[in-house]
């Protein structure tokens, strides 16, 4: 599993995407345009895409904390080069 790209965005308010990331699960699946939240205490989450009003995947608790932590480093890092 790697991030393939990570956008960062600039936070409006509490609750809104931080950024926008690519990842690459396996060699077979790729998600474009995850969305990372930062949450008020400072957890952060990781979305899936949007088709209308409904999620184009869900993740297992051990993905989605993994999927998270890649996110976050990959932000960090993206933010530091600004």
């Amino acid at each position: 599993m790697k991030v393939l790209y990570c956008h960062p965005l600039e936070q409006q308010k509490e609750r809104d995407a931080i950024a926008f990331v690519d990842m690459q699960l396996n060699d077979d699946v790729r998600l474009y345009g995850l969305r990372l939240l930062r949450q008020a205490d400072g957890t952060y989450f990781v979305y899936a895409p949007q088709a209308g009003h409904r999620r184009t995947a869900s993740f297992s608790r051990p993905m989605a904390e993994e999927i998270t932590r890649l996110a976050v480093e990959a932000y960090e890092a993206a933010s530091n080069e600004r």
